[in-house]
């Protein structure tokens, strides 16, 4: 019976504190409340502020995010100018390629054609290294191969460049 009495008093005293935990949690809720619904002046005017330089932030932040945005565009554009540019010479310097290493005609009109155009672009890689030569004029050019690579080299040394102008802050 007394192990009864004991549980029936520890009941009691659950209750008991439950209803003081549920009466303290009301009161300092409605405090809470009371403090929020009243009018301070000074604070006012303190979120008026801190909303004034969250909106100002905000603001800078979109007209930031849009300048770095229309550079890149600008940088975008000049790449693909740099790309054109860097694939025409590839091209050109290939065709001379392939048509010395077929021995073509150097009297034919296009063959003078593309040594003309390329004649700048291949002139300070002529002589650096020796081109082997089979019977029947083929010839493996192989400064044009050399001016390949550092051509290729420079154009990604311009493209890394320019993705260095067009780099955004992303990062808050």
């Amino acid at each position: 019976m007394e192990d009864n009495k004991l549980y029936i008093e520890e009941q009691r005293r659950e209750v008991q504190h439950a209803d003081v935990k549920a009466r303290v949690i009301n009161e300092v809720n409605s405090e809470i409340v009371s403090e929020a619904e009243r009018n301070i002046p000074q604070d006012q005017e303190q979120v008026r502020q801190v909303a004034e330089d969250l909106r100002g932030k905000a603001v800078r932040e979109v007209v930031q995010a849009e300048r770095e945005v229309t550079i890149a565009r600008g940088v975008a554009r000049v790449s693909q100018i740099v790309d054109f540019g860097f694939f025409l010479i590839y091209g050109l310097l290939a065709l001379r390629f392939l048509l010395s290493l077929m021995a073509a005609k150097s009297s034919a009109g296009f063959v003078q054609f593309i040594r003309g155009a390329t004649a700048l672009l291949y002139g300070p890689f002529q002589g650096i290294v020796p081109s082997p030569s089979l019977e029947g004029g083929f010839t493996l050019a192989l400064p044009i191969l050399l001016a390949l690579l550092v051509y290729a080299l420079l154009h990604g040394v311009i493209n890394s460049f320019l993705r260095l102008l067009a780099h955004r802050k992303t990062s808050i």
